[in-house]
């Protein structure tokens, strides 16, 4: 297999050095509240830096914040120096959106290196422009020889351990940034709105972890403001706004966005809330969300509001981001015979086994925010992912991946695999009907990693239904070690242009590759 440099090419470095650093009036300051603004006072200012999202083969989506109404502008070239540049007028930014704004590109050439820079203009005087900030992607490629590689991870700020200046902030981004990705793959828990951020912890050895702080981290995230503010929190970390500017995205969310493993429907007994409504508090950070991230499928681009989708990466990868929490039934023992609700819902399980089989690519991820045969508790009686532990045939939620394996399998779709976060530790599982319950499927892998920023647990049982062997596995003996404590883990896929072949990675903080596992392409099982 071919070896991509995980370092930038020439022309990506220099842009690093020049306009993708950060500037030093965007460190973020110990304890701070507030990102500092820019010089050129008076004029509208993007201190939280860029992002891109979504990007596809002629299009992507660029993410910008105001630090009052502005109009955004967008200018693109293919070189560093903008020349030829062309600009599109994106949206007037205004406290309706939290002085958020997404303008989407298109008509981009295919597979080659965007560079962008975002201006904010004051809306009655256009000439009235603040500093331009800049970021970079790569649209997909249209050929299959192009290597792809790409990361994932998920779990920021979980637990109470938020941006720690001591150690340098959230400087994993730093280094899955010099991984140098095509995008990466935040497969959910991007922020913990039940997880107040206080200014310190007394750590086991008696030291002391320092965090950031701000207000909207205080308490848990109820108001609409709350949540934004809880977005808008990560972004305090410079490591993270270096990262968005060269890294673009494909995010999706689980339970923490919200509330610790929340569904549909919830009535809320927690001490700590006044809304008690868990469809209210859903409502308002899936908004909060919506104006944070550029997801394609969320407004303004897509009225619906939907967070699962697809995502085309060239002929070598299509990418199914799943959505396991909006339309899920109530978490329960999940030992009912019958359930077609299930975890993702009729339409999103009929919409993810249509796509399926429509898609021609060689690989086909499917994004989960939650393992399969991991049995992950909720309370003392109900779980709160798939597996129940019952190692016999399908129930509850099980049926419904019971359904969507045997459509994989009758229907003959090759190359598909699985990648989650979510239970704060790394591992491998492989799926085989000779060792499961259940045996109408072709054998599967998993892929597990996480947290990126956030507290490490020891690992969950395997359920046996289907048949799950776990080849690798790192995690703390203990409940919610610090970052300090345990390292951070990020996953890597590499895809090579002339065979096909797929190589996964799990890696820790510190640049260490746990685990390696190739799988070969064309086929229907692993």
């Amino acid at each position: 297999m071919s070896q991509r440099q995980p370092s930038p090419s020439p022309r990506r470095r220099s842009v690093l050095r020049g306009s993708l650093a950060v500037p030093a009036a965007l460190a973020v300051p110990a304890l701070a509240g507030t990102a500092p603004a820019l010089a050129l006072p008076g004029r509208p200012q993007a201190s939280w830096g860029v992002q891109a999202g979504d990007v596809s083969a002629h299009a992507g989506l660029v993410w910008v914040r105001s630090d009052r109404p502005a109009r955004m502008i967008v200018e693109t070239s293919a070189t560093e120096s903008f020349r030829n540049a062309r600009r599109w007028r994106g949206p007037l930014l205004g406290p309706g959106t939290d002085f958020t704004g997404t303008t989407r590109l298109h008509g981009l050439p295919a597979g080659e290196q965007i560079h962008y820079r975002v201006l904010l203009a004051d809306p009655d005087d256009p000439r009235r422009t603040g500093k331009p900030v800049s970021g970079t992607f790569r649209t997909t490629p249209k050929g299959r020889k192009e290597d792809v590689r790409f990361l994932w991870s998920g779990d920021i700020a979980g637990q109470g351990w938020g941006i720690n200046p001591d150690r340098g902030g959230y400087r994993i981004f730093e280094e899955m940034r010099r991984r140098n990705p095509d995008f990466f793959l935040c497969s959910g828990d991007n922020i913990y709105a039940d997880g107040p951020i206080l200014p310190s912890v007394t750590l086991p050895d008696g030291s002391v972890w320092r965090n950031v702080t701000t207000e909207e981290k205080s308490k848990v995230a109820e108001s609409l403001a709350e949540f934004r503010g809880a977005f808008r929190y990560n972004l305090l970390d410079d490591n993270l706004r270096r990262f968005n500017a060269q890294v673009p995205s494909i995010v999706q969310w689980d339970d923490h966005e919200v509330r610790n493993n929340w569904y549909p429907g919830q009535i809320l007994t927690d001490a700590r809330y006044t809304e008690k409504n868990v469809d209210v508090l859903a409502g308002r950070s899936l908004r909060a969300f919506s104006e944070y991230f550029p997801v394609s499928t969320l407004p303004p681009g897509d009225e619906d509001g939907r967070v699962y989708r697809v995502l085309r990466h060239g002929p070598l990868l299509d990418v199914f981001v799943l959505d396991m929490r909006s339309y899920r039934n109530a978490n329960s023992p999940g030992r009912q015979p019958d359930d077609a609700t299930g975890i993702l819902g009729a339409r999103q399980l009929a919409w993810l086994k249509r796509e399926l089989s429509r898609s021609r690519a060689v690989w086909k991820v499917i994004a989960s925010d939650m393992p399969l045969g991991l049995v992950v508790a909720d309370g003392a009686t109900n779980f709160e992912a798939v597996a129940q532990g019952d190692p016999g045939a399908p129930l509850g939620r099980e049926l419904q991946i019971a359904e969507l394996l045997r459509h994989i399998k009758h229907d003959r779709i090759t190359g598909t695999l699985w990648l989650t976060a979510d239970v704060h530790y790394t591992s491998a599982q492989h799926y085989d009907p000779s060792r499961a319950a259940f045996k109408d499927f072709a054998p599967f892998w998993e892929f597990v990693s996480g947290p990126l920023a956030a507290g490490g647990f020891p690992a969950a049982k395997l359920d046996g239904t289907f048949g799950p062997e776990q080849t690798f596995i790192k995690a703390p003996g203990r409940a919610n070690t610090s970052p300090a404590e345990t390292p951070q883990y990020f996953g890597e896929v590499d895809i090579d242009g002339g065979s096909g072949e797929l190589t996964v990675r799990l890696r820790q903080e510190g640049g260490g590759v746990l685990f390696t596992q190739v799988l070969q392409p064309g086929r229907i099982g692993q």
